[in-house]
């Protein structure tokens, strides 16, 4: 059994100093250690997104993110995300749009379409289903979770909001 490691870290706007297992993920960590089950684990190959999380402003994820990785970083969940309010108008087009079905991918595909939003506020229908293409969604077929960021696009645009 490998020697733990000491992990200092700021999940959700709380610092946590933990001991951790050097070959723990962090999908692992915030689901098990912090109680965190926003974040889910499908795939556990990098493939589905279910596991999205933000370290330092970037999504990452999380079953191919080892927690000590994140040692002295700023990591940011679903839930973390939901509390600041930052994707409330998000969230609120998911709903309208139907775009949770069975929700398991739905926390990633927040996390995702919340980085696209602050990268490329002009996306393109094109560009907004390349960009959830890398989630997977079962339910769906996407043309749900598109309308919902392509409206969620349209309606920061013509509020002038940018992120």
């Amino acid at each position: 059994m490998a020697d733990l490691q000491t992990l200092s870290v700021t999940v959700n706007g709380q610092s946590h100093c933990c001991s951790v297992q050097p070959r723990q993920h962090l999908v692992d960590f915030v689901r098990n250690d912090l109680g965190l089950k926003g974040s889910h684990l499908g795939c556990e190959h990098g493939v589905c997104g279910a596991c999205t999380v933000e370290v330092d402003g970037k999504i990452v994820r999380g079953c191919l993110t080892l927690a000590v990785q994140t040692q002295g970083c700023k990591v940011r969940t679903i839930e973390g995300l939901s509390e600041d309010g930052d994707v409330r108008d998000l969230q609120d087009a998911f709903v309208r749009h139907n775009a949770l079905q069975c929700g398991f991918c739905t926390p990633g595909m927040v996390m995702a379409a919340k980085e696209l939003l602050e990268t490329k506020p002009n996306a393109t229908r094109a560009e907004v289903r390349e960009w959830m293409s890398g989630n997977y969604c079962r339910c769906t077929g996407y043309h749900a979770i598109v309308d919902a960021v392509c409206d969620t696009l349209a309606q920061r645009a013509q509020k002038g909001v940018t992120a």
